[in-house]
């Protein structure tokens, strides 16, 4: 009688999650640039922006960690949070550096903007180096806007997916090369004890993010 043939079980797919504080803004860029970059590529089904309505910095590591931490999660699964800065006021520094130290302590990469999401859009269209202080801020005394009108955007809205629709592949890859000189200006001008994302004004890690989309 031959014998059983012993199946070796497959092994799953390593996932890249993706938590963000905007439930709008965030996911459409990044489902879209997922979109544009891989179609039909396998990696569209194993990197997943994950549903959340947490939307503080120590909320949104809170619940990678738990997901991280969950019986069913494979150990080669990779988790990201995406989340701004915004002003002091909202978002204060040991808040920041309570939700910083929890990520690292657990291996979980941060993706903050400061002083908001839109600075990486921003980047999108021209280099960067003035800080911003809030997002109405960049909104008033930026040229974002006037970028916008010129790729037929007359109205910025958050999750609208008209931006996504609007840039290029190229755009992207020029906005990560001038968030890695921004962040390099930015760090060689920051005071003293001064140098973790949240405390450096303009700083992004958006395109860090998209170099571990495009790597995974």
């Amino acid at each position: 009688m031959p014998k059983k043939r012993e199946v070796t079980p497959l092994k799953p797919f390593p996932i890249l999650h993706i938590y963000c504080e905007g439930e709008k803004t965030e996911p459409v860029y990044i489902n879209g640039y997922i979109a544009s970059k891989f179609p039909g590529d396998r990696r569209r089904n194993v990197i997943k922006v994950e549903p959340t309505r947490k939307n503080t910095p120590v909320q949104l590591v809170d619940v990678a960690v738990k997901h991280q931490r969950s019986w069913d999660c494979p150990s080669q699964d990779i988790f990201w949070v995406v989340y701004d800065r915004e002003s002091a006021a909202k978002y204060s520094d040991e808040l920041h550096l309570q939700a910083y130290q929890k990520a690292k302590a657990n291996g979980i990469n941060i993706a903050l903007s400061n002083v908001c999401f839109e600075l990486w859009l921003y980047l999108h269209f021209q280099q960067n180096t003035a800080p911003f202080s809030s997002y109405d801020d960049l909104m008033t005394h930026s040229r974002f806007k006037s970028h916008l009108a010129r790729r037929g955007i007359n109205s910025y809205n958050k999750g609208d997916k008209s931006f996504i629709n609007a840039i290029t592949i190229y755009d992207v890859n020029l906005a990560c090369s001038k968030a890695t000189n921004m962040n390099n200006q930015t760090l060689s001008s920051a005071s003293a004890g001064k140098t973790l994302p949240h405390q450096l004004n303009p700083y992004t890690d958006m395109h860090l993010l998209l170099r571990a989309i495009d790597s995974f």
